[in-house]
């Protein structure tokens, strides 16, 4: 079960994501996230260029935390993305990350009503906004990057959502890539013996597919995208969960 988010108290938010439209109006909303992309509905989109990084290859120091309800890495606002028909250029804030119970499917969003054992969420802002809650009032001002444990990752899909947690606002440009991160299921394990801070075993941390409410996904032609040295970060990222403790 999907425990609370840190903006919500625990008591409000325990019986998981279908009470969470009594949390926020948000969350009943028609451009929800995460979805499940069918891919012979997917428009191609010649605008869907490479994406543009800078930043990621810059050395930076940051903590990865067990806060209670999932695991974060806080990431340098040095690190921008544009281009791919970004409507503007994006700082990061954070990557988050989403999965099952004991290396089994966990991933937020389908590709084909295919689940995969962990989906990993690079958040970033408009440069012109100072925190995640002064950008969400923007129809498009947060981009987050979705990737798939289970590498090539040169083709995207593009469509218009929600943030995955409370209060689910309707503020994010997703990217999702179709292929997938290798991943073995030791690794995948280490994340299930983590806790909530309830104590409980922190398993299934994805929220279910919302529906598409004729929302168009866009697909890339297979445009390389610069995201080598983010493999750099998952490589030291997830040995590391093997050590993990509770900061909330």
């Amino acid at each position: 079960m999907y425990r609370s988010h840190p903006n919500v108290s625990e008591g409000r938010c325990k019986k998981g994501p279908d009470t969470w439209g009594l949390v926020s109006e948000h969350c009943s909303g028609r451009s929800q996230s995460p979805v499940n992309i069918v891919t012979r509905r997917a428009l191609q989109d010649e605008r869907l260029t490479p994406l543009h990084l800078t930043g990621y290859q810059e050395t930076f120091h940051s903590l990865i935390m067990n806060t209670g309800h999932g695991v974060k890495l806080d990431l340098s606002s040095k690190m921008r993305i544009q281009g791919g028909n970004l409507p503007a250029t994006y700082k990061t804030i954070q990557l988050h990350l989403h999965w099952g119970k004991d290396g089994g499917l966990g991933s937020e969003h389908l590709i084909d009503g295919e689940q995969f054992p962990m989906e990993m969420h690079i958040v970033h802002i408009k440069e012109k906004y100072d925190s995640l809650s002064e950008a969400v009032t923007d129809r498009t001002g947060v981009a987050v990057l979705g990737f798939f444990f289970q590498t090539n990752m040169t083709k995207y899909f593009r469509y218009e959502g929600s943030l995955t947690t409370p209060d689910c606002a309707e503020a994010v440009v997703w990217t999702v890539f179709e292929d997938t991160i290798p991943l073995s299921r030791k690794q995948l394990t280490a994340f299930s013996q983590l806790q909530f801070s309830d104590g409980k075993p922190m398993v299934r941390t994805y929220r279910p597919v919302q529906p598409m409410n004729e929302r168009p996904v866009y697909y890339s032609r297979g445009h390389v995208a610069s995201v080598s040295t983010m493999l750099l970060i998952l490589a030291a990222l997830v040995p590391s969960a093997l050590s993990l403790h509770t900061t909330a």
